[in-house]
């Protein structure tokens, strides 16, 4: 009898010692005559139990992990005899309780079999999104884009369905479709999975779009740092060309969609959409004065559809299952789920695919199990290097795009970045202004100088130089760049500096003795 087993082969599994693991696994299982059946899947976004080992065992898939290359041997003698008694037995795979209790919609594929089989994808309800959307005129899809309330994944959170329907009433002879895949916040990683577990949704998405408006031609702007998503698109757009996916004639309906993959320019930046625009077309990323809107005049100036990964992966989901099973899920104008991805100083980090609503308190504790150092928690920061940092006050907020408006916040990307009670809050602050410095395009004074001045502001703070008078200076500078940026970098960079200041005022007095302890 043969052994099915699989073992991811993402860019974090393979960091772990994936490929090691996968070598000795064929080795121990040939020592032994075991037939073994050896699956490179996707990760389904447990990192904290990566490299995860599934096993075809009894009808099911159980699991083990985190996995090292010194527990191969006794592991293959387990599943000769009793799986169960080895101390990396995790039970089947669905009933983990991390992944049993996610409500996955644009994940749910992730990790059930090699990423580049379009016939494991066809299985799993793939391209049936692409199916429907064939039988269908552009004005159709994109109302049923419109009404299951899909809004961007990217962190402006603009409906979805609006700006599909502007470059569909933009009249052009060409139009494109633009995926940002430039992933740079810190703390997030949801693309990258994406990309490297479930490839064709992404493709699937980004044909349905260009059906919707248009658009015969797609991009994908893949971030320079994701060798291992460049590796796997490239062979899945490949893939996908020779089965008329991609072409003058997509399986047989006369319509057409071709796309290419572009590597980016290696600067945060570049995730900004226009600057993104401008990198595509060979120009060094700069962000564009608006009006007009990409959506009138995009790439090469012709109307441009711009999403991120998540968004275009979603559209499989409303165009399958229907606008309205999109829009149950969620609450108030955040409809669908969002994909937190559980980073920094916590014990089990990973991807968490829930309906909008959920509570951050309950993500970090319950799902992220508190700090990894075991201290207590401190701050929480949403949303990337411009999201606020969250006090202990404010962990109640429900995940909701309004919501955390609210308390002058933002869910961007849904990266949660987790600090304990030894993080220095000044410092942070300082962080944000200069990245801001560092990544800054440079086009408008606020962000170019503005972030500069930060940095010395709060150095200047830091070392108790007039720290009341210069924290009055630095609040000023925050409501300059905030008013006078071009785009979100410099305007949001206030966000952590401003959160910093306003809840834990103690790491700026003059009193402060300095960073924490350690928490090793």
């Amino acid at each position: 009898m043969t052994t099915r087993v699989y073992l991811p082969r993402d860019t974090t599994s393979l960091a772990l010692g994936a490929d090691s693991i996968a070598a000795a696994l064929v080795i121990q299982a040939q020592e032994r005559g075991m037939r073994l059946e050896l699956v490179r899947n996707g990760s389904r976004g447990l990192f904290w139990l990566e490299p995860l080992l599934e096993v075809e065992h009894g009808g099911e898939r159980i699991a083990f992990g985190p996995v090292a290359l010194a527990d191969v041997p006794q592991l293959c003698d387990a599943l000769a005899a009793d799986p169960a008694g080895h101390p990396l037995f995790l039970g089947p795979v669905e009933e983990i309780p991390y992944l049993k209790s996610q409500q996955r919609l644009t994940f749910a594929r992730a990790g059930q079999g090699d990423p580049l089989c379009l016939d494991t994808y066809r299985a799993l309800a793939g391209f049936s999104g692409l199916e429907r959307a064939l039988s269908m005129d552009c004005q159709e899809i994109v109302n049923a884009v419109t009404e299951s309330g899909l809004r961007g994944r990217g962190g402006a959170a603009f409906p979805a369905g609006i700006k599909w329907q502007t470059v569909l009433d933009a009249p052009a002879a060409q139009k494109y479709i633009v995926c940002n895949a430039d992933e740079g916040d810190s703390g997030t990683f949801a693309d990258r999975l994406l990309m490297e577990a479930d490839p064709y949704q992404l493709l699937e998405g980004m044909i349905i779009a260009g059906l919707a408006v248009g658009a015969s031609q797609g991009y994908i702007y893949l971030r320079s740092e994701y060798p291992r998503a460049r590796e796997i698109l490239a062979a899945a757009i490949a893939r996908a060309r020779e089965q008329q996916y991609l072409g003058d004639n997509i399986r047989g309906s006369g319509r057409a969609f071709e796309l290419e993959l572009r590597i980016g320019a290696g600067a945060y930046i570049c995730g900004e959409e226009t600057s993104l625009l401008d990198s595509l077309e060979g120009k060094r990323g700069m962000v564009r004065v608006r009006p007009p809107l990409p959506a009138i005049e995009g790439l090469f100036g012709r109307p441009t559809v711009v999403n991120n990964v998540l968004t275009l992966a979603a559209v499989t989901t409303v165009l399958e299952r229907g606008a309205q099973f999109y829009r149950d899920f969620g609450v108030g104008r955040s409809r669908g789920t969002l994909a937190v991805q559980l980073a920094g100083n916590v014990r089990r980090g990973g991807l968490v695919e829930l309906a909008y609503g959920a509570i951050l308190r309950e993500l970090v504790q319950d799902y992220g199990g508190g700090t990894f150092s075991g201290r207590p928690l401190r701050a929480i920061q949403v949303g990337g290097p411009l999201g606020a940092y969250l006090p202990e006050s404010q962990w109640d907020t429900p995940l909701d795009y309004e919501a955390f408006a609210g308390i002058n916040a933002m869910l961007g990307h849904g990266g949660v970045v987790v600090f304990d009670d030894s993080v220095d809050m000044a410092q942070q602050a300082r962080f944000a202004m200069e990245f801001c410095a560092v990544e800054s395009c440079g086009k408008c004074t606020p962000c170019r100088i503005g972030s500069v001045r930060g940095v010395e502001l709060i150095d200047r703070i830091i070392a108790r130089d007039a720290p009341a008078g210069n924290i009055d200076l630095l609040r000023e500078l925050c409501d300059t760049m905030e008013a006078g940026s071009l785009c979100a970098m410099g305007g949001m960079t206030p966000h952590p500096v401003r959160s910093a200041l306003a809840y834990f005022a103690e790491d700026f007095s003059p009193d402060n003795a300095g960073p924490r302890p350690s928490a090793r």
